[in-house]
Formats: C-alpha cells, sequence, structure tokens
C-alpha cells in the first residue's frame, strides 16, 4: 500500500507539471500572437497607406484585356474554385478549416507542402507582400484580407484574382492565358482548356503546356479529381473532359 500511496502523489505531481508547462506553452504562445500581429499590422498599414486598396483595384481594371465575371466560363470558376478554394464564397477571407486540416496534412507527411490560403490571401499577398514565409508577413496578409473582404464583393475579388495572377510562360491573367495558350478569349474557352488553365498558377513554370505537357496534363487529371469531390463535376464528365484535354497536347 505504501507503494501504491508514492505513485498516486508522483502521479499528482506530473500532472500538475503538465498543466503548468501546458498553461507556460499557452502564454508564450499567446504573447508570439500579440507581438506578430502587431508587427504585422504596421506592415499591412505601411503597405495600404502607400497605395491604397482602391487605387491596386484601380489599375487592374484598367488593364488591358481585364476579363469581367460576366465574360469567365462557369467551367473555369468551377474548376479555380476546386482547385484554389472551394469554401471561397462561405469564409471571410480566411478558411480556418482550410489552414488546420494543411497544418495536419503538413505534419503527417512532413512535407510542408500544403499552406491552406483562400483566393483573397493569395490575391493580398501578391498584391502587397512578398513570398516570404514570416508571421509578421502572414499576419500583415490577414488584415489586408479583412479589409478587402469588407469593401470587395467577392464575385470582384475573384475578377481581380484571375486578372492578375501568373500562368507560365510570361502569361499574367487569364486574358493573356487564354490567348497566349490556346489563341482564344476567356469567354471562349472550351471546359477541357477551362481546366487546364484552372490548374497552372499552382506551380506556373512547371505546369506550363509549353515547358511540360505531361505535368500540365497530370495537373488537369488532380483538378479534374477535386472537381468530383466538390461535387461541380460528374465522374462522366470528368472522363470526357480530360480525353478533350490529352487532345490538346497531341
Amino acid at each position: 500500500m505504501p507503494h501504491t500511496g508514492t505513485a498516486k502523489r508522483a502521479l499528482r505531481i506530473l500532472g500538475k507539471a503538465a498543466v503548468s508547462a501546458g498553461a507556460v506553452l499557452l502564454a508564450l504562445a499567446a504573447a508570439a500572437a500579440v507581438f506578430f500581429g502587431s508587427c504585422g499590422y504596421r506592415m499591412y498599414q505601411d503597405a495600404v497607406a502607400e497605395t491604397p486598396v482602391a487605387s491596386k483595384v484601380g489599375a487592374i481594371r484598367g488593364q488591358e484585356g481585364f476579363a469581367p465575371w460576366e465574360g469567365l466560363p462557369q467551367r473555369y470558376v468551377d474548376a479555380v474554385l476546386a482547385a484554389e478554394d472551394q469554401r471561397f464564397f462561405q469564409h471571410n477571407g480566411v478558411d480556418a478549416a482550410a489552414i488546420a486540416r494543411a497544418l495536419w496534412n503538413d505534419l503527417r507527411t512532413l512535407s510542408f507542402a500544403e499552406g491552406g490560403s483562400t483566393i483573397t490571401q493569395q490575391l493580398m499577398k501578391n498584391l502587397y507582400f512578398t513570398q516570404e514565409k514570416t508571421l509578421e508577413r502572414k499576419f500583415a496578409e490577414v488584415f489586408a484580407v479583412w479589409e478587402m473582404e469588407k469593401v470587395y464583393p467577392k464575385k470582384e475579388i475573384f475578377e481581380l484574382y484571375v486578372n492578375t495572377i501568373y500562368f507560365g510562360s510570361g502569361y499574367y491573367g487569364i486574358y493573356d492565358a487564354a490567348e497566349g495558350y490556346f489563341s482564344v478569349e476567356p469567354a471562349e474557352l472550351s471546359d477541357a482548356q477551362c481546366v487546364v488553365l484552372a490548374g497552372l498558377p499552382n506551380a506556373p513554370s512547371a505546369y506550363s503546356p509549353d515547358a511540360s505537357p505531361e505535368l500540365a496534363l497530370q495537373r488537369t487529371r488532380q483538378v479534374l479529381n477535386r472537381m468530383e469531390e466538390c461535387g461541380s463535376l460528374t465522374g462522366e464528365a470528368a472522363t470526357q473532359i480530360y480525353k478533350e484535354a490529352q487532345g490538346l497536347f497531341c
């Protein structure tokens, strides 16, 4: 019995130590969040003070070949959402569920390949910040995202995103990519062309059809799989579109 009492006391001590260590870690995490959040907010303020969001938006809308929402095929919209941000029309610019899922997959695979960034986050990062992965920059990006989502409707944010992202081979924006790769305007894209283009911005230099038709086709298959998972495409339709995509690279 004395041994039992000693063991119980030891367990209580260990339990208290674990609670104390957890409290310390939480306090440190909170302090870090406050510090980097403050730094990020200053970075965000400096960025928008130098060039207000409205000025950035105006410049994008004024560029030659700007493709409005109404000029984008629904198949292209569905493909982009499936590939980049399935919950785009549901979240407020930052998708906590996607971030948690990406973190879990990164830890599970030790690849640290997923980021969980939304379309709005990608847009604001490209407009204002570097690709450097720091907590300060990430907080600045979030503050900028909240401003954008507060002022601009989702469809306009989507427009701005697809008109500024890089598609490889020197093509920036959906208009240049459609013309450059397929010699058509965005509204004239076929289903297969839509899916191909939706997959390129993930790794434009690698997936560019000019650089590697094989990788472009592999990426197209990945996007089609995601569209099936999201319910925006049936298996039969996905098979047909994939066959059409194969014909693009023959």
